[in-house]
């Protein structure tokens, strides 16, 4: 069975291996020369991710049987829709469905005019008059989110990057007339207080089969301080649960992800791929982050090697819409992954700096890793503007995944950053502590709902 994947990152690295190990000849599309991902594959394509027809016409002669996509800005550009005009079935929604990442207004109407539970206040601004308008007469803080892709870094909070008003018009006049995100409009989002994390599933179109439950870091340095990024690292706990997550909450966000597949399916779409949900659990329930249409990075790594089943097996299941038969398992395990970064990372990255690797050290301390964003030039690992390494523990519980995670991040040497906290108790007790404290009502929610029973905003809970 041959399999072409699209994308070179860490993600994309423990997609390939997953793949690898459940017997693929593997043939992949991809603009950086990941080493893991080259060690394992047939051939190789060098290219922009986005290049759909190049890719397309090159899979088809390399008779690639199906595709896996691990990347969004493939799936905006259509990378299904063409692949499946020459003939290959493909693990990612086409741009429809897609577009439950690719437009968080889409997705905010679809779960209105469906009454989804989990949604939030929002208002779209698309004039910078209004924009000032309500940021100046509002006591509330807002979160602002470009209505497209910008690589997960586009997402800016008041009280937190913005730390004044006049941050926050000035952002949202940038987003309108620079059409950050593909569109001269932003969304203001009521500001949510509570503890985030993620619910990944297997998608066919109709069925749903969900992953383990995982938490990740996206602020730059230790004690969740720092800029935002694309994530530092993430956790799962060997249950499927969290340290603050119930059963109950897991199986509420689940309904959510199942409704929302079924409202696609009602718009004329069909979705197969991979959904990513991301919640935040507040004081008033679950609510909607948003959705990702792909593997999240890094939680892709906490996953896939739990997975019991033939990797193949489970994305013909999604292909051929027969998840319902497909009986998927994971591992009752524990995992950590901590990213290595360049230094920098999040503001200004140094870029082309070795990283010396000891691949055998990194598997005999029991850790497993997966190159990311890295160029391998004349036996040299070379830092780029995004993620180096991610490193992963597996063990019993969270604590032991954590101690192997570290250990194995001793065998990569260079200049670079990590966030050692990530995984380790003071940090989960610190989340416990957090969550107890907002189902007790010490925290304040937010007021926006009672502020505004008003016409400017749309009301969707």
């Amino acid at each position: 069975m041959k399999a072409l994947l699209v994308g070179g990152g860490a993600r994309e690295h423990a997609i390939a291996d997953a793949l690898f190990r459940s017997g693929a000849e593997l043939i992949v599309a991809m603009y950086n020369q990941n080493p893991g991902i080259l060690k394992i594959s047939k051939e190789w394509l060098q290219c922009n991710e986005t290049e759909i027809n190049r890719i397309a016409h090159w899979a088809c002669e390399k008779k690639a049987d199906f595709a896996v996509i691990g990347l969004e800005d493939p799936l905006d550009a259509g990378i299904s829709d063409e692949l499946l005009k020459h003939g290959i079935p493909s693990v990612g929604p086409q741009k429809n469905a897609a577009k439950l990442e690719m437009s968080k207004l889409f997705t905010r109407n679809l779960m209105q005019k469906y009454n989804i539970p989990g949604q939030v206040q929002f208002h779209l601004v698309s004039e910078v008059d209004e924009l000032k308008k309500i940021i100046l007469a509002s006591d509330e803080e807002f979160v602002l989110k470009p209505i497209g892709l910008t690589a997960g870094k586009g997402v800016k909070i008041m009280g937190e990057q913005l730390l004044t008003k006049e941050d926050a018009i000035k952002y949202g006049q940038l987003v309108i007339e620079q059409a950050i995100g593909k569109s001269n409009s932003i969304m203001l989002e009521e500001k949510l207080e509570g503890e985030e994390f993620t619910l990944q599933c297997f998608v066919d179109g109709t069925h749903v089969a969900p992953m383990p439950a995982v938490q990740d870091h996206k602020r730059a340095f230790a004690g969740d301080v720092g800029p935002n990024t694309g994530g530092m690292g993430s956790y799962s706990q060997a249950d499927g649960l969290l340290p603050f997550l119930s059963a109950k909450e897991y199986r509420e966000s689940l309904r959510i992800i199942e409704q929302v597949v079924l409202a696609v399916k009602r718009e004329g779409y069909e979705y197969k791929g991979i959904l990513y949900g991301q919640f935040m659990l507040t004081g008033r329930g679950l609510r909607v982050i948003e959705f990702n249409a792909r593997f999240g990075d890094p939680e892709c790594m906490n996953v896939l090697p739990l997975l019991k089943n033939n990797f193949i097996d489970v994305c013909w299941h999604i292909i051929n819409g027969s998840l319902d038969k497909a009986n998927i398992e994971f591992m009752k395990k524990a995992t950590v992954c901590k990213y290595i970064v360049p230094k920098g990372y999040g503001v200004n990255p140094l870029i082309d700096k070795e990283l010396m690797v000891d691949e055998a050290g990194v598997d005999n301390s029991g850790g497993r890793l997966y190159y990311a964003k890295i160029n391998e030039k004349k036996g040299k690992l070379l830092t780029t503007k995004s993620r180096s390494i991610g490193i992963l523990g597996i063990a019993d519980t969270i604590e032991e995944a954590e101690i192997i995670c570290e250990n194995a991040l001793s065998f990569v040497r260079g200049d670079f950053d990590v966030r050692h906290d990530i995984g380790k108790k003071a940090l989960l007790d610190r989340r416990v502590k957090h969550m107890e404290e907002i189902r007790k009502g010490m925290l304040r929610s937010s007021h926006l709902s009672q502020q505004i029973a008003s016409s400017q905003f749309y009301a969707l809970s």
